[in-house]
């Protein structure tokens, strides 16, 4: 079985890890590939082994107690790293697939619309708790869309202005571009928004809830189906169909617990600066906001 295990911070990684690591890893793999990572303001390094069992090294360790072994000292320095099995541990992922709101940009659309309504603060507080999973998302993205009744629907233009990428989000898309596959968009947020934002940065899939408007106004309702995990799952399914993939080849990315159904069926679940309830499920997790340091995990080289 071929496993990648990669290390990424915005600081300096100690040698002494690298040194751990790599003697751990000669435990298991004599013939073990490691190099350093090119990133742009961002330190790395992978490893790529075979691991020719389920217990592994002549401790016979267990893959978890082996991943542990390794992950434990990383994050005991504020060092995030990914541990990968499979297919997509050789090449890394032919697709990326990831949520929008604080995860592909800085902000919460909802919240920048609200404050238009001028109940940004109601609106943050059910967000936040919606995206911990302390309440059904459906029930409460009704509740926060009702606050925005009355706005003008000029609204989307002005959150199209304001709303700014997170860093690195295009380095990363360009990345999977440049090696030939695919980049979604998966949101629980507004294709008013979401839509132009894709078109305008090249995103290959996106899909994400309407906004009804009546007479140049938000009426305080969605339009069609409601983008909630299970619909997020959905499309994930339908863009592999269409682009023939299996889920072991893609990478799912997300903050919030509406995303944790899609990570778990991904190939790789990151948490991106996510929810408590995120970080603890997800396979691993980036907790600086520097979208491309999931480059770095699955190993690619990000110059420019």
């Amino acid at each position: 079985m071929l496993v990648r295990f990669s290390l990424v911070a915005p600081h300096p990684i100690p040698t002494s890890l690298c040194h751990h690591v790599r003697q751990t890893v000669l435990d298991v793999d004599a013939d073990v590939r490691d190099r350093p990572v090119a990133a742009i303001g961002l330190h790395a390094h992978t490893w790529l082994f075979e691991a020719p069992s389920s217990e592994l090294g002549p401790r016979k360790m267990s893959l978890a107690e082996f991943a542990d072994e390794v992950r434990g000292p990383a994050m005991a320095l504020a060092i995030d790293s990914a541990f990968i099995t499979g297919p997509m541990a050789h090449e890394g992922p032919a697709a990326i697939v990831t949520d929008v709101d604080s995860t592909f940009i800085t902000t919460e659309v909802i919240e920048m619309l609200a404050a238009h309504a001028g109940v940004e603060d109601e609106v943050r507080e059910v967000t936040t708790a919606a995206m911990r999973g302390e309440l059904d998302f459906a029930e409460s993205l009704a509740h926060r869309v009702a606050k925005l009744a009355g706005v003008p629907a000029s609204v989307f233009a002005d959150v199209l202005r304001d709303v700014q990428l997170t860093e690195g989000a295009t380095r990363l898309l360009d990345a999977v571009h440049a090696r030939g596959g695919k980049f979604g968009l998966v949101s629980g947020g507004f294709s008013e928004v979401v839509g132009p934002l894709a078109d305008s940065a090249g995103v290959d899939r996106f899909v994400a809830n309407g906004l009804e408007v009546h007479d140049g106004a938000l009426t305080g309702r969605t339009r069609g189906p409601v983008i909630d995990s299970a619909a997020k799952v959905e499309a994930i399914e339908c863009w592999e169909r269409e682009w023939g993939l299996a889920p072991q080849m893609v990478l799912c990315a997300g903050d919030g617990a509406n995303d944790l159904p899609m990570m778990a069926r991904a190939g790789l679940g990151v948490a991106f600066q996510g929810k408590d309830v995120v970080r603890e499920n997800a396979d691993c997790a980036i907790n600086f906001a520097r979208l491309d340091a999931i480059a770095a995990l699955v190993g690619w080289d990000i110059h420019g």
